[in-house]
């Protein structure tokens, strides 16, 4: 039976059922704009909007641009501060009437990338990093992963990896691939000197165009773009689901 994997992020929210033997979206993603203020009450609304849209029945995954913890969000990036303490799980499942499973959204992708895209059948240490709004983030060791690292939030000269490096910011200073990919390497840099990872892969939107900026990142490590794209997150929702069962 399919499961369905809803992708929160700060500036839309995005769904579908999703197969979770091969990972492929059983219907096409359904998108809503996230509501602004993005409250708790505004999101959980969205949410069940997307699960109804489906006709869809049964447990739920949920990302969240956020530390989770035993489904509590414990910070806010890119939504409304008052994420920051919530018990999201409890909510999403008020909202919708069925069991949830809400988990971080750079964690999500990740999952899917080592299930189902670049990780697959990969050891050693890997690192996802999702560029988007801000800049998601999943390291697994061995295959297995380690959860809430948000290293979006580093600090690279001065200020949030993800105010300097974020799709977003390539959109709002115009930048051309070629800054951008300059700023993104610079955290690839760091991230390398803090892990040695064995494996970079680059996700969110901009690896559908890794070929216009993958050959200005220069680190030691493997780099390889993403192969589920932006459907990354809903397919590792659904995935975390299947796990519980």
């Amino acid at each position: 039976m399919p499961i369905m994997g809803i992708d929160i992020g700060g500036s839309g929210i995005k769904g579908a059922p999703v197969d979770v033997e091969t990972g492929q979206l059983v219907q096409p993603r359904h998108r809503i704009v996230t509501p602004q203020p993005s409250t708790p009450e505004a999101v959980a609304e969205v949410v069940a909007q997307l699960v109804h849209h489906f006709g869809y029945e049964g447990p739920v995954g949920c990302t969240f641009p956020a530390i989770v913890q035993h489904g509590v969000t414990l910070s806010a990036a890119n939504v409304d501060n008052s994420w920051i303490g919530a018990h999201a799980q409890e909510l999403f499942m008020q909202a919708i009437g069925h069991d949830v499973r809400v988990l971080n959204d750079g964690d999500a992708a990740g999952i899917a990338e080592m299930k189902f895209g670049a990780g697959k059948g990969r050891q050693g240490v890997v690192i996802i990093l999702t560029f988007g709004t801000g800049i998601g983030s999943a390291i697994f060791t061995e295959g297995v992963l380690v959860p809430n690292t948000e290293f979006g939030h580093v600090q690279v000269r001065g200020k949030d990896a993800e105010h300097r490096a974020a799709a977003r910011i390539r959109d709002e200073e115009k930048l051309s691939w070629k800054e951008w990919a300059t700023r993104a390497n610079e955290f690839l840099q760091y991230m390398e000197m803090l892990f040695s990872p064995d494996l970079f892969i680059i996700g969110g939107g901009v690896s559908k165009k890794y070929d216009k900026f993958g050959k200005y990142l220069s680190v030691r490590a493997e780099l390889a773009p993403a192969q589920l794209g932006n459907d990354a997150g809903i397919v590792g929702a659904a995935l975390a689901v299947k796990d519980l069962h």
